[in-house]
């Protein structure tokens, strides 16, 4: 296509504009946090391999873990065995010690000797068996962070594989949306959805999936190993789990809609912002800094307000799983050390124990903790679905074989409404024969740019329909539609290259003899060349390195070298001064010799020598022919001029 990526907008009589950031942005639909989650996950299912091991080596990592406290109990043991064996004479067995006890009373005592395992008596701690315990505990805890490492790895491929879809299908989206979505929605908007939400996701599924694999693992292999060494324990650390699960419910209930608010702020914000920062020339031209600080101000108090609730509340989740473990430990701990001094437990198993406590209450916590992560990820997510699940333009047909395109453009009956209550333009039927120059003449709101964006299929007719050399334009796909209009804009659009990759923008094949020629035809040679890098000079984001009239006649070039069969001006010439004006609509007559042209125009003196001139009012062509018919027919078109001719004199005088 040779027009630039920004498109004219709809008059002020076409869809409602993109509302102020003041005004809030579009309705927020109902939370579906289950479906939302799911439909997450789903993003993951192409990497279900890596996943797999993901799963794999959590496996090993948690036994790995599980089985490090059950060896240092075994040492704690070997540790007792020795400090009862050194308080036995030698000679004296394990027995004999318990039985005289016994004998003296100390039942409690006497079952705690007897309980305990490998006691040589006389002889103090096996250092030789604790030293082998311990190197085997080593191992396995070394063991459990190479795993743990290796699941790291394969996460972050798999988020970042993922979320690089999803950015692939954001894009993909985008290019598929009809003209009206973006009318509708603010820029930053689209913007803040297109990258702060996605890279909320990215986040999210980083700090969360491992951990989450990783907890709902450990807790069900420690929970395995609690009821193996002590069922009563084991139901008493599991009194505290309902309570758990209910406290971040309740908690994550309240602070679920704060980061539903906090995104959608963020959202407008970052429009406002964007906006602001694109029209700043003209809020310090009419002095509006104030009250652009003043918009700003109460959406970054708001983008505070939600921010500071949503954390606050998710923030107290830990805190209180904290408090509850520690209930745990006391609970476990008291009743372990009952069960140890009437030989039921031995001091290892409780000490393994209270450590299998710990570990059962961490990823409980964790879990607890990653609510606020993951409620701010799913919030993000429903954005990004919302999007994702817009209204799409409709499909286009397969291409259609062009021999050769002489631009013969019929509209017949078309009818379009950019509201279904409110008729913009109706029944409109219009002939332009190969190589005519057609103006557009009207005023604001009548409906002339409305015309072009139905011929560029911007958007697509209520009724009847448009004709391209006798084929229905909405039988053509978009692309090949566009590949034969050439359009100059009276909004420019440059973006960040040289000088020749912007005049190129729009030819798929040219040399720079053809860069040249087309530079020359539309006047940019002379400038360009008194640049320091000339043709390879590069033009900021901005186009702020070159002039407003500049930029307007390298976009002029850029359709010269796209050589197009229809040429669409839309004030093409309102940025240049007058000799330079002269000089272009000159190269335009060469330019639209043999090729269909519109020229939307507001300075009536420009568009003198067309071939028809439609003065168009609410939608309705009220008049059409030359420009010397129109003048003595004192019409509508008459008045439009005599108006700009008195005004011209009157600004003189």
């Amino acid at each position: 296509m040779t027009a630039p990526a920004r498109r004219p907008g709809p008059p002020p009589g076409g869809p409602p504009a993109a509302r102020m950031m003041m005004g809030g942005g579009p309705p927020e639909k109902l939370q579906d946090f289950k479906g939302s989650t799911k439909r997450l996950l789903g993003l993951l299912k192409p990497q279900r391999v890596v996943i797999g091991f993901v799963m794999l080596f959590g496996v090993v990592s948690v036994f790995l873990s599980v089985l490090g406290p059950y060896l240092l109990g075994k040492a704690t043991d070997v540790i007792f065995a020795g400090v009862i064996g050194r308080m036995i004479p030698d000679g004296v067995t394990q027995e004999q010690a318990a039985e005289a006890l016994r004998e003296r009373g100390d039942t409690t005592q006497a079952d705690l000797v007897a309980s305990v395992d490998h006691v040589v008596p006389g002889q103090g701690v096996d250092f030789t068996r604790l030293g082998q315990i311990l190197a085997w505990v080593v191992v396995i805890y070394l063991g459990a962070w190479l795993f743990g490492v290796f699941q790291g790895r394969l996460t972050t491929k798999a988020v970042q594989a993922a979320v690089y879809d999803l950015r692939a299908q954001v894009e993909a989206k985008l290019a598929r949306l009809p003209l009206s979505y973006f009318d509708k929605q603010p820029r930053g908007e689209v913007l803040s959805r297109a990258t702060n939400d996605t890279d909320n996701i990215s986040q999210t599924l980083q700090q969360t999936l491992a951990q989450l694999v990783t907890a709902q693992l450990m807790i069900v292999g420690v929970l395995g190993v609690m009821f193996w060494i002590s069922p009563l324990l084991a139901l008493i650390a599991l009194i505290t789990v309902p309570v758990s699960v209910w406290l971040t419910a309740a908690i994550g209930k309240r602070s679920q809609p704060q980061f539903v608010a906090q995104w959608k702020t963020t959202g407008k914000l970052n429009g406002h912002i964007e906006e602001m920062f694109t029209g700043h020339a003209l809020v310090r031209v009419f002095g509006r800094q104030h009250e652009a600080a003043e918009v700003f101000q109460g959406h970054n108090d708001d983008l505070y307000a939600s921010s500071f609730r949503a954390q606050f509340i998710s923030g107290l989740i830990q805190p209180a799983m904290m408090f509850i473990s520690n209930l745990n430990y006391v609970l476990v701990a008291v009743v372990g050390g009952l069960r140890v001094a009437s030989g039921t437990l031995t001091l290892g198993e409780v000490q393994a124990f209270i450590q299998y406590s710990r570990q059962f209450s961490q990823p409980l916590t964790q879990v607890a903790s990653m609510a606020n992560l993951i409620q701010s990820g799913v919030a993000s997510a429903e954005r990004v679905f919302a999007l994702l699940d817009a209204p799409e333009q409709s499909p286009d047909p397969e291409p259609l074989d062009l021999p050769g395109v002489r631009g013969r453009i019929t509209f017949e009956n078309v009818s379009f409404r950019y509201l279904p209550d409110k008729p913009l333009i109706d029944n409109l039927s219009l002939t332009v024969e190969p190589g005519q120059t057609v103006a557009i003449v009207g005023p604001t709101g009548a409906g002339k740019t409305t015309l072009v964006n139905l011929l560029m299929r911007f958007y697509d007719v209520t009724s009847g329909r448009i004709l391209l050399d006798g084929v229905d334009i909405a039988t053509m796909p978009r692309e090949q539609l566009r590949e034969q209009i050439g359009m100059v804009l009276q909004d420019t659009w440059l973006f960040s290259g040289s000088i020749t990759e912007n005049l190129a923008y729009g030819a798929d094949d040219f040399d720079q003899a053809a860069v040249l020629r087309a530079a020359e035809a539309a006047h940019v040679d002379g400038f360009v060349r008194t640049l320091p890098d000339g043709y390879e000079t590069k033009i900021d984001e901005e186009g702020s390195n070159v002039s407003a009239g500049q930029k307007q006649l390298l976009t002029i070039a850029r359709a010269f070298l796209a050589e197009p069969s229809i040429l669409i001006l839309d004030e093409a010439t309102s940025s240049v001064d007058t000799r330079t004006e002269v000089l272009i609509q000159r190269a335009m007559g060469n330019l639209r010799t043999g090729r269909t042209s519109f020229v939307i125009a507001h300075r009536l003196s420009t568009i003198r020598d067309a071939d028809v001139i439609l003065v168009m009012e609410n939608g309705s062509i009220v008049e059409q022919g030359t420009h010397d018919d129109l003048m003595a027919a004192k019409g509508a078109y008459e008045r439009l001029y005599s108006a700009q001719f008195a005004q011209a004199v009157a600004e003189v005088d």
